[in-house]
């Protein structure tokens, strides 16, 4: 359910409407809460309520007797101004005065100017390329370029709540994770510490997502990152996804040996096993081989687990009788179905 941040009538108020005039004092049912205010600006609440305590730029409206206070336009206009100056390394105290002395045109005296000529920071609204994106990915998208941990945590971690692991990876973490990695590939080695962050806490955030006891009876989904795969994000994603269905997985990691890993299959004796691969010089073909030969169970009623490869490394993809997964939200559901298959083969 969307919550509404504008003014609220009850119904027993719209049925005494004739009879009850209006309230005297309404400045808490204009402007926004400041969760809200927190989600719009890419900033932690608490981050929020700090630069109050600790600077005087807070709401402006005086707070109603049992209603939290509101933040009106101009008061939302000081805080973006603030974001801007300290995304821009400036200090959060001198970053508060320009907030307050810009409705009176004197930022441009307190703040040098920027020009062609001066080195950039990372910072400014549009700073990274999200194009048509969610709020909550430009949100997201802020508040990991100025670096402000407790706000990415904050924002991943609603954002995951709310819309579930693969929405959340793929219409808010997906696309501001790879506009950070544009903005790094066109910058020089500007915003490489933007993109570790925020890669860390994302990694952070998927392995706190509520997971379901399995149900299903088959085996678990084994995922592994190809030898020498550093870069596993993705396959992290779908382990977040699976578990979060309730569906058996049991992840390795990134840069998982051909030796180690066929030495697990059999161990483990997985449904399916997915090698993910972000480059083409990782898809090595010895590690498929390893894999798509072995057989595990008892003697006359072996099983072989299903090859997936995953990822953009698996531009061609070998003959091995795998197949390759395009996305998270068709990899989860093609997975599922084959778990589903497995369990009535296995109670015919």
């Amino acid at each position: 359910m969307k919550r509404s941040y504008g003014g609220r009538v009850r119904l027993h108020q719209i049925a005494t409407a004739a009879e009850t005039p209006p309230p005297s004092d309404t400045s808490a049912d204009v402007g926004l809460s400041t969760g809200a205010v927190a989600l719009r600006l890419g900033v932690a609440p608490a981050t929020l309520r700090s630069w109050e305590r600790r600077y005087a730029i807070g709401p402006t409206a005086e707070r109603v007797t049992g209603k939290h206070r509101r933040w009106l336009p101009q008061d939302i206009a000081r805080l973006e101004e603030m974001c801007r100056l300290t995304s821009r390394g400036v200090p959060p105290a001198e970053a508060a005065r320009a907030a307050r002395l810009a409705g009176t045109q004197t930022v441009s005296r307190t703040l040098p100017a920027e020009t062609d000529s001066q080195p950039r920071t990372p910072g400014g609204r549009d700073v990274l390329p999200l194009g048509q994106a969610r709020t909550e990915a430009r949100g997201l998208a802020r508040a990991a370029v100025r670096l402000d941990a407790d706000a990415v945590e904050s924002l991943l971690h609603a954002a995951l709540i709310e819309h579930g692991c693969i929405t959340a990876w793929e219409e808010i973490i997906g696309p501001t994770l790879h506009a950070v990695g544009r903005k790094w590939a066109s910058a020089g080695e500007r915003y490489v510490e933007v993109e570790h962050l925020l890669s860390w806490l994302v990694a952070t955030a998927l392995r706190q997502v509520p997971r379901k006891t399995p149900t299903l009876e088959a085996p678990p989904v084994l995922l592994a990152g190809a030898p020498g795969e550093l870069h596993s994000l993705p396959l992290e994603a779908l382990w977040a996804a699976l578990g979060e269905s309730g569906l058996p997985v049991l992840m390795f990691g990134p840069a998982v040996p051909a030796d180690a890993l066929g030495e697990a299959v059999p161990r483990v004796g997985p449904s399916v096993v997915v090698v993910w691969a972000q480059s083409r010089s990782t898809a090595t073909p010895d590690v498929l081989s390893t894999v798509k030969d072995i057989e595990w169970g008892l003697m006359g009623a072996r099983s072989r687990p299903r090859l997936l490869l995953a990822g953009p490394g698996w531009s061609i993809l070998p003959d091995t009788g795998s197949r390759q997964l395009t996305g998270l939200r068709s990899g989860h559901a093609w997975i599922e179905s084959l778990l589903s298959k497995w369990k009535s083969t296995d109670a015919a």
